[in-house]
């Protein structure tokens, strides 16, 4: 094994003292340009590498947040870290990302490593079987700022980042039950979780503004994936009578919906008006193209990672010191697979 290259090898190889190649290494103005040069060139000649324990040890920061989510192969969660890479980049920091697989455990252990790893701050959107956040609480005792998004922990002392998913679908409901809808089919994920548990609210309310009856039996659960779209087609071709409208939580399922009602000769949206969820490409793509819900998940990772940052810089003036719930706008996007022709 070589050994390992210090400030000490470097300086005595360009000829000038360790505090000086130091000085370079961090870019102090007091260090001449040419003087500057030799340094980086030996650093890489000699193959140096900066000890940034060292470094974390001195500052007390590590310059790592840590991020949790369900999981990477998701459009809306990979629009959120794209908004946190961006805050966080801009700021000099890295992110740390891992996904719990929509499981308790996983989740568990990720923050455990997350902990362990000493990251200045932690974002998590909770797996769909976390029922309790006890394994965060390390990080409450410790002061590491810690914040929820999209999925939530419904508790005080904890900021969340969300959109209003109540008014979201209300306006979606509403939108179906405009075009004529009477029978409108929810697809919603577990219910356990805030956003869908809302959702079913949002819809809920919608019925009974219009002096609709709720009927159970046009809720559907589901993993909401492309592939659970058979399996939601095959239920709902069996309900006497047919629904004419579907509201999915997400825009990949209704896509896939889409397609296996094509399947069974189901014209979109003259027989059953389609709803989606999120903004995705693909609502953009299909045809008929998707009404959708925006879910802003580009500014969520942003507006996420600055206050978890603006806490770092001033613990006391940040938004995790002042409010549990951050709310953003969200909009419905009005396209053809819900725009039914109505006659008069």
């Amino acid at each position: 094994m070589e050994k390992e290259i210090t400030i000490y090898d470097i300086a005595k190889d360009v000829g000038v003292s360790p505090t000086t190649v130091s000085r370079a290494l961090n870019h102090h103005p007091a260090v001449h340009e040419k003087t500057k040069k030799k340094i980086f060139d030996a650093v890489l000649k000699m193959g140096y590498q900066s000890n940034i324990f060292a470094a974390n040890l001195r500052t007390k920061r590590t310059n790592n947040i840590g991020v949790i989510v369900p999981r990477l192969n998701s459009n809306f969660q990979s629009s959120v870290l794209a908004g946190m890479e961006k805050a966080a980049n801009e700021a000099g920091l890295n992110l740390i990302i891992s996904q719990s697989l929509e499981s308790f455990e996983k989740e568990k252990a990720n923050a455990n490593t997350m902990f362990n790893s000493r990251v200045d701050g932690l974002l998590v959107s909770l797996a769909s079987d976390t029922e309790n956040i006890d394994h965060y609480k390390p990080f409450l005792r410790k002061g590491i700022p810690l914040l929820f998004f999209d999925r939530i922990a419904e508790q005080s002392g904890c900021t969340g980042i969300v959109i209003d998913n109540i008014q979201a679908a209300l306006n979606a409901t509403n939108h179906l039950i405009e075009q004529g809808c009477k029978r409108i089919v929810h697809v919603l994920g577990n219910i356990k979780i805030n956003v869908y548990a809302d959702r079913l609210k949002g819809y809920k309310y919608a019925l009974l503004e219009n002096e609709m009856l709720f009927d159970p039996s046009l809720i559907i659960l589901s993993d909401l994936n492309e592939e659970a779209g058979e399996e939601i087609i095959s239920k709902i071709m069996k309900l006497n009578p047919l629904p004419d409208g579907l509201f999915v939580s997400n825009d990949a399922c209704a896509a896939s919906c889409i397609r296996h009602l094509k399947l069974e000769g189901i014209r979109i949206p003259e027989d059953i008006a389609v709803v989606g969820f999120n903004n995705d490409v693909i609502s953009r793509l299909v045809e008929p193209n998707i009404t959708t819900v925006n879910y802003p998940g580009y500014e969520m990772g942003e507006l996420a990672m600055k206050n978890l940052i603006k806490h770092l810089d001033k613990p006391n003036e940040g938004m995790l010191e002042n409010t549990n719930k951050i709310t953003l706008r969200s909009d419905l996007i009005i396209r053809k697979s819900s725009k039914k022709e109505i006659s008069l």
